[in-house]
């Protein structure tokens, strides 16, 4: 057995927490990051060395996909069509193809399965999953990655309250869990549930504030969602009673419900006003952006450069296929950099690799720094890139080009 240390040698390094280094390489030994630095300083500090090099290419930390819906990858169809004008009208005709297809079976399973696949082979090392049925759980053993399969809790009507309440309460401690939203889950639920995400000391992922519907149905109690609540038997007319004295939007509600520290997760944050934004910073909490979901379901642009004024690095989500033509972190960066032109385009790598590993309490992964896993990227640049600036333009706007390879080395003594 080769006990050396294997230094990886690449005209350019993105270690992500301190400036792209040129000639620079990442130095790997017993599955971890052992030093990152010039390609002549790891040599001298390191002289019986294994050199790898990479040539023409930029070694990066693996991505982190921080929200998506494995379960819901056989509707890819609803993705790829043109979505209902109202946010609701998606939901229903989601609900309505599930029904047609089937929410579980070989097409469920295979269908994602392939999504799997192919988030590993695009560098995707973490995948923070949401489901309803066992499909994230059963790809857990499938996945080369860390895949984090949370089982999402819902039911805004009080008649199911003590069942629901009842189910969360046996499940066991090892079980990841998820809230919904908050115009589908119960308060009580919703509170129950951070209740055992802390005492467990897990992430609380929910989605928050992705459509005006929601800020509409907390302030007026009027809107398409009240309507649909309505229609479908799970309106509760004292919820109206209960956020009385909220006056502003999704996340004041959390705020005042005790659902907002440094574990929760807020997915896609879309309608936050400024003062929820210095909220959520002053809370800890976390926020992950979906900007392929946000685009094609039409309900809006998130505010990222307050958020990242206010010091909450973002993650960053795919979604599904059921509102997203094309599950890719390379596409959600790429949508960002077209969307924000005023971002900087480290701040835009960093939220698809450091910013997802925060946001999900995964201390080994997302920079390549000393004690990281030896998990890294070595992706192939084309021609003329002069600077670093060049580079992370490349990484982060290049989206379905960007075609990485792994470098990942497995020591047994």
């Amino acid at each position: 057995m080769n006990d050396s240390v294997h230094i990886h040698a690449a005209p350019w390094v993105v270690p992500v927490d301190q400036p792209p280094i040129a000639g620079g390489g990442v130095a790997l030994h017993h599955n971890r990051i052992v030093a990152v630095n010039t390609v002549a300083h790891l040599v001298a500090a390191y002289p019986d060395a294994v050199l790898v090099e990479h040539p023409d290419a930029v070694l990066t930390p693996p991505l982190v996909n921080a929200h998506i819906h494995l379960e819901l990858s056989h509707l890819e169809q609803l993705g790829k069509g043109d979505p209902p004008d109202q946010f609701t009208g998606w939901i229903l005709a989601l609900l309505a193809l599930r029904d047609a297809l089937g929410a579980t079976g070989d097409e469920v399973a295979d269908a994602a399965r392939k999504i799997v696949e192919q988030q590993y082979a695009e560098g995707v090392s973490v995948i923070a999953d949401i489901g309803n049925t066992s499909v994230g759980q059963e790809l857990m053993p499938h996945f080369a990655g860390n895949l984090l399969a949370f089982k999402e809790y819902l039911g805004f009507s009080n008649h199911r309250l003590g069942d629901n309440l009842a189910r969360l309460g046996a499940e066991s401690p090892d079980i990841l869990c998820a809230a919904h939203a908050i115009y589908s889950t119960h308060k009580q639920l919703l509170q129950q549930l951070k209740r055992r995400a802390n005492q467990n000391r897990a992430v609380l992922p929910i989605h928050v504030a992705e459509t005006m519907a929601e800020i509409q149905m907390i302030n007026q109690g009027s809107g398409e969602m009240v309507d649909f609540l309505v229609k479908r038997g799970f309106w509760e007319k004292d919820f109206l009673n209960e956020v009385n004295a909220c006056s502003g939007g999704t996340i004041t509600y959390l705020s005042q419900i005790g659902l907002l520290d440094e574990r929760t997760l807020c997915v896609h944050a879309v309608h936050a006003s400024d003062e929820e934004v210095t909220m959520l910073a002053k809370s800890g909490a976390k926020v992950c952006l979906c900007p392929g979901s946000n685009r094609f379901l039409k309900v809006g642009k998130a505010p990222v450069k307050r958020y990242l004024e206010a010091g909450i690095l973002p993650a960053l989500g795919t979604d599904s296929l059921a509102s997203n033509p094309e599950v890719s972190i390379w596409r959600e960066m790429q949508l960002l950099h077209l969307d924000y032109p005023e971002l900087n385009d480290a701040e835009i790598f960093a939220m698809a690799t450091k910013g997802g590993a925060e946001a999900l309490a995964i201390s080994d992964q997302g920079t390549l720094t000393a004690g990281m896993k030896a998990d890294v990227l070595a992706v192939a640049l084309p021609e003329n890139m002069v600077d670093a600036a060049d580079v992370l333009r490349y990484l982060v706007s290049a989206g379905s080009r960007v075609k990485p390879a792994r470098i990942q080395h497995t020591w047994s003594l």
